[in-house]
């Protein structure tokens, strides 16, 4: 348990939220999306440290609102953005949010591709993701000229390989130095493209927790593959690297790595960039590793609505589960106050969730049970409005994507 989970901190923090709703005097909607600009700005002056003045490209897809996305931007040490989808990019381009996105995966939105190549500033500031030259096919369907370059940079498999397993996220099949070169090779042959970049995304070094409690023997293997994966990566990336060099591929950056993963990723020179999103807000998937200990600063509250029984308190709503393989961990955490569990026949439903244990029978209908997130990027998606919380009190209200009316 960190200095961060204890049960005086929660409270603490229940009282401090309770206040700052009561304070704000008007009635708020709930789930009522809270985030911790103290605990964020920490949590950004955190990162920065550990990447030892690698910059960091901030991962929208863990933020996914644009007030936050400038707020950590503007911090030295924070440079461009990593979209989730190009969509999102045109977005936040077109919005003077940041000059400079790479979109993380690989896109097929026709739709999106036409109004990049119709605009010369907004290809001049977007990267797209490529693997395959299907990705490039797809980008000349909807032009009829190639008057106007795409940048694109190409997504390397950073999983381990062993025993004839392999170990990470399954995204990009390039993962020898020959198969990267070939499609740079393509990359360079076609009119209208620019390689400008690499990715080399170690999940399972950088999304994993190591740490544990309840998991020691899993901890442990965990930590042994990501040793094992670092040292394979290193080698690879630079025998990458010098395989494009000599085909004359002059490269912008290298992105690589997440949260979990920074200083273990910037320690390798082929590296020119981290990115990083889940450790500004800290889900609750982030609570345990190794490399970094970051405090909670993404918070929801929802409203008690029912006392069925002295030891039972429901709220209203809470059921915002996490993507991903479905487990228990996948599921919000009640958090302030302390002590307060999800029962096992109901969990986190849409409409209603009962909460058992001891603070339970001291909640009045009307209270504010808060809960964490166990992803950080996602709850977003359920509220309109964000709450900024300073000190004792919220100091503005703003917009998530769907608050602008966006769903990307």
């Amino acid at each position: 348990m960190t200095s961060h989970d204890s049960s005086v901190e929660r409270n603490r923090l229940w009282t401090r939220l309770s206040d700052a709703v009561r304070a704000h005097g008007e009635p708020l909607p709930t789930p009522l999306m809270v985030v911790d600009l103290d605990a964020f700005d920490a949590n950004a002056d955190d990162l920065v440290r550990r990447a030892g003045g690698t910059p960091i490209r901030v991962a929208s897809k863990s933020v996914r609102v644009p007030a936050l996305l400038r707020r950590v931007l503007e911090r030295p040490g924070f440079h461009g953005i990593l979209a989730y989808t190009l969509a999102e990019a045109l977005w936040l381009e077109e919005q003077g949010v940041s000059d400079d996105v790479v979109v993380a995966y690989p896109t097929v939105d026709r739709g999106a591709l036409a109004r990049l190549v119709a605009s010369p500033a907004a290809a001049g500031r977007i990267t797209l993701m490529v693997d395959d030259v299907a990705h490039l096919d797809v980008v000349d369907s909807v032009r009829a000229s190639h008057a106007v370059p795409v940048r694109v940079a190409i997504d390397v498999d950073a999983g381990l390989r062993m025993g004839g397993q392999h170990v990470g996220p399954k995204r990009s099949p390039l993962h020898d130095a020959a198969d990267v070169v070939g499609l740079a090779e393509a990359i360079r042959r076609r009119h209208g493209f620019r390689l400008v970049g690499a990715m080399t995304y170690e999940g399972q070094v950088a999304g994993v927790q190591d740490a544990v409690p309840t998991q020691r023997a899993k901890s442990a293997v965990v930590r042994r593959i990501k040793a094992l994966s670092l040292t394979q990566l290193e080698v690879r990336r630079r025998e990458i690297r010098d395989a494009l060099a000599a085909t004359g591929a002059e490269l912008e950056f290298w992105n690589a790595g997440g949260s979990g993963s920074v200083e273990a990723t910037v320690a390798d020179d082929v590296v020119t960039e981290v990115a990083a999103g889940s450790g500004l807000l800290a889900p609750t998937l982030f609570d345990h590793y190794r490399s970094f200990d970051p405090r909670p600063a993404a918070f929801y509250g929802l409203p008690v609505t029912r006392r069925p029984s002295p030891e039972v308190a429901t709220v209203h709503g809470g059921g915002l589960i996490a993507s991903g393989p479905s487990g228990k961990d996948r599921a919000p955490t009640p958090w302030a106050p302390a002590g307060l569990h999800l029962t096992g026949l109901e969990g986190a439903g849409e409409v209603q969730t009962p909460l058992t244990g001891h603070p339970a029978g001291l909640l009045a209908v009307g209270d504010l049970v808060w809960f964490r997130h166990a992803k950080s990027g996602e709850p977003f998606e359920h509220v309109s409005t964000v709450q900024l919380l300073s000190g004792p009190r919220f100091v503005e209200e703003v917009r998530s994507y769907r608050g602008h009316g966006l769903a990307f």
